[in-house]
């Protein structure tokens, strides 16, 4: 597997500047490294940095597929996804189609603002805001993993209990009015939550008069080139066929379940290593935002020790997070499937992939660390 690896490392060596002749084998080996860990099947990696002279791109996998794995095969992003709706919002904005601050009913009709959250016998539908949603902060409960009230199964049960089920936005909300809780009154606390990106999503819709997959295409892919990526169950890529790569919880694989319907506006998204750090270039570069908007989204909150939470952005401190003395941060996003997009601006690097498999999110984070230190020690 080690020499599969290093032959598609070959293609890309003579990019590295002559200081960094090593690192790409480096990243190479703890590459497959990860490989070896079990349950892990298959994996993507980019490692870009226009400033450095680094465009490292690995594919590989350890079992027999129908689909060949390539570095231009599409892979399920998950919660990634929230970036790119985070910037579609933020798009509007700029377009002064809404403000982050404006209350979401006045974009979202009535029949589905009503009930949404009741607390404690007070409503506080009508005070929750865009950036409520945005940052994790309106106190709604996730549809796909907090517990219900009555103990029936939340939807990351049921994706498996009935795989051919096609979910709308519409029933994924009112599943978590009928079947879940709130935690907090808006703005007095952080719970990552699914139901707020579906929110988003029909909020875009709204706003936009296109639908997500249309927005995306029409203002994200094509501008970018992202020529891979698409809506899951919801459209298809502008120029890429390839099929899109399997990934895993334990050995039952997900990714041909019509169930995954229900990961929508906060976890659809399919794409490639490529196409995702040519968004997170286009973001940092305010080729999607404006400056202004883009710094509004990062308003940090404290999520874990270690990270916290913009607007559809996540930041991870090293230091923090492993208690070192690293100098290291990367702004991004990660996803259940392990997949990952991180910038490192004190490397100015972008590091895009995944594990395709949802035990693996934990080991994609400290793989993504040990590449940035290999090549800050260049």
């Amino acid at each position: 597997m080690k020499n599969k690896v290093i032959r598609t490392i070959v293609l890309f060596v003579s990019i590295w500047t002559f200081g960094q002749q090593n690192a790409p084998q480096k990243i190479a080996e703890l590459f497959a490294t990860e490989l070896e860990k079990k349950p892990i099947k298959s994996a993507f990696l980019h490692v870009y940095s226009k400033s450095k002279g680094i465009d490292l791109r690995l594919a590989e996998s350890t079992v027999n597929s129908e689909n060949v794995l390539t570095i231009n095969t599409p892979f399920y992003t998950a919660s990634i996804t929230k970036m790119l709706t985070a910037t579609a919002v933020g798009m509007l904005k700029d377009q002064k189609r809404l403000n982050f601050e404006d209350k979401i009913a006045q974009h979202l009709p009535k029949s589905l603002i009503e009930k949404l959250h009741v607390l404690d016998g007070n409503e506080y539908s009508k005070d929750i805001t865009i950036a409520h949603l945005l940052q994790h902060t309106s106190g709604l409960p996730d549809y796909f993993t907090d517990n219900t009230i009555d103990g029936s199964p939340n939807i990351i049960n049921q994706l498996l209990m009935d795989t051919a089920r096609l979910w709308s936005p519409e029933e994924l909300i009112q599943f978590s009015k009928e079947k879940m809780e709130p935690h907090f009154a808006p703005g007095e606390g952080y719970h990552y939550t699914d139901t707020e990106y579906v929110l988003l999503a029909l909020l875009i819709e709204k706003v936009s008069g296109l639908s997500l997959n249309e927005f995306f295409k029409q203002h994200i892919f094509k501008p970018l080139g992202m020529n891979g990526s698409y809506i899951n169950l919801k459209s298809s890529p502008l120029k890429n066929e390839m099929a899109m790569a399997e990934f895993y919880a334990g050995d039952a694989e997900l990714s041909t379940l019509k169930s995954l319907s229900a990961d929508w506006g906060g976890g659809g998204l399919v794409a490639t290593t490529q196409d995702l750090t040519r968004f997170l270039q286009g973001f940092n570069n305010d080729a999607l935002v404006k400056k202004e908007t883009r710094q509004d989204m990062q308003q940090w909150v404290y999520e874990t020790v270690g990270m916290d939470y913009g607007y559809g952005l996540r930041k991870v401190s090293f230091k923090e997070l492993y208690n070192n003395d690293s100098n290291l941060e990367v702004i991004g996003h990660t996803g259940s499937t392990a997949s990952f997009l991180w910038y490192c601006p004190q490397l100015d690097t972008y590091v895009s992939g995944t594990l395709n498999q949802l035990e693996a999110s934990k080991g994609a984070l400290n793989l993504v660390y040990e590449i940035l230190k290999l090549i800050q020690k260049e």
